[in-house]
């Protein structure tokens, strides 16, 4: 796959020299909002592991945000991409089409849920992705409402500001924003009032109530949700809820949105989570894993709905860059050749054991309020030791203890307590054990 060797080594402090003189030319010329989990300057990375410029190798459990999961210099990505290069780097596709950019999307129609005739338009960015889908969505529909859920996340841009649920760091300071936007509760298990057990048919209940009280069903255009919440902490809705919501807007006339644009292209041991409850959302949003590394994203839904907008109305000048075409249909072909599928749900098996190992024996094990998430795509939301309150604080201990000993762990949550894993669907599982276990030496710093 590499040839990066797969071991984990530091050889430096974390920061080592070279990287603190590369964050000091930075500083001076890099804006200060654009922030960095660990100011380590990647040299190459592939497999499990991103070498530093000092030589330090760590165990990568984030891929990226979830987004190389083929690994960060996967052979058939590397091939497709560098031929492509060769050929040519854009000619935009609303200017003179190429293939590739059709070969993605008949990869898309296969692979997203459902048998309906579907149809794909390819973007830069998951945000731009989530706006497309919402214009597309008004258009179809000639409405304008949009609800959104709480804890949700949906990018960086004005409109998606709007639909994302948390403050800091993503909307203080921003505003004013896109109007038309409302928010609804999430089935989140963990944290109902009345358990776990009741929070899917309860909170579907009450967010069909507040649509259509507040709202009014016939004024919505879309619904978007992400089948797994992901920066508002790895939050799997409670069985019942998704369904449910998607039942609703079905009967309403609805545009049903998954947002798969961290948990899609094998991440939960599905090709998309969405698959989990049977849901066949009417517009699917990609990004982050589709290509490998490039800058690709895609809504892809019922040819219908994605045929609404008049022709011009989509696009962009990057679209579907050919190149990142190229590094997508390389991702999937590693995908299936490596039935990536399969090894997400083999890490999901050895994380969770292992975390609940730690939950039940470790000193301070007790902090691990909930184990949760699916295939690569899991987190532990740290509370205060007896209580269900949130440990912001022992979330970035832990991430600290972590990253000086060479693993690579991300923090995540509406309350910032919550350590997120996700490692390359390729990462061995000997890589994977050792990085588990500098997380369980990490619990006695905290």
């Amino acid at each position: 796959m590499t040839a990066i060797p797969q071991e984990r080594r530091v050889v430096t402090a974390i920061p080592g020299p070279k990287s603190v003189e590369l964050q000091a030319r930075r500083l001076a010329t890099v804006a200060a909002g654009v922030g960095s989990t660990l100011p380590v300057f990647t040299a190459r990375a592939g497999g499990g592991i991103i070498e530093d410029v000092d030589g330090n190798r760590l165990i990568d459990l984030g891929s990226g945000i979830a987004v190389t999961s083929v690994g960060a210099s996967a052979e058939a990505v590397v091939r497709r991409a560098s031929a492509q290069l060769a050929d040519f780097t854009h000619t935009c596709f609303m200017v003179t089409p190429y293939e590739g950019y059709v070969e993605v999307c008949e990869q898309l129609a296969e692979l997203t849920p459902g048998d309906h005739a579907k149809k794909s338009a390819l973007f830069n960015s998951g945000a731009e992705a989530v706006e497309n889908a919402v214009k597309i969505a008004r258009i179809y529909t000639k409405r304008t409402a949009v609800v959104v859920f709480d804890h949700g996340y949906h990018g960086r841009t004005n409109l998606t500001m709007a639909l994302t649920a948390k403050n800091m760091p993503y909307k203080q300071g921003f505003g004013p924003f896109a109007p038309e936007v409302y928010r609804v509760p999430v089935a989140y298990g963990y944290r109902w009032p009345t358990g776990a057990e009741n929070a899917g048919a309860e909170a579907s209940a009450q967010a069909i109530d507040q649509i259509t009280k507040q709202i009014g069903a016939d004024n919505v255009a879309a619904i978007i949700i992400e089948p797994v919440l992901g920066e508002g902490g790895f939050i799997e809705p409670a069985k019942g809820f998704l369904p449910a919501i998607a039942q609703f807007a079905k009967d309403n006339g609805i545009v049903f949105v998954a947002d798969e644009i961290q948990s899609g292209f094998c991440r939960t041991g599905q090709w998309f989570a969405c698959e989990d409850e049977g849901i066949v959302p009417d517009l699917i949003t990609t990004a982050k894993g589709i290509a490998g590394g490039l800058p690709l994203s895609a809504v892809t839904g019922r040819a219908e709905i994605m045929d609404a907008a008049h022709s011009g109305g989509l696009g962009g000048t990057y679209g579907g860059n050919p190149v990142a075409c190229a590094g997508a249909l390389g991702a999937i072909e590693t995908m299936r050749e490596l039935d990536l599928n399969g090894k997400a749900k083999r890490i999901e098996e050895i994380m969770k054991g292992r975390l609940a190992e730690m939950q039940a024996k470790l000193p301070g094990g007790d902090v691990i309020g909930d184990i949760r998430g699916r295939g690569a795509m899991i987190a532990i939301e740290l509370v205060k030791s007896g209580t269900k309150d949130p440990n912001p604080e022992a979330a970035a201990k832990l991430a600290k203890a972590c990253h000086a000993e060479g693993v690579l762990v991300l923090t995540c949550g509406t309350y910032g307590n919550v350590l997120r894993f996700l490692p390359p669907l390729v990462i061995g599982e000997d890589l994977l054990n050792e990085a588990l276990d500098v997380i369980e030496q990490a619990f006695g710093q905290i």
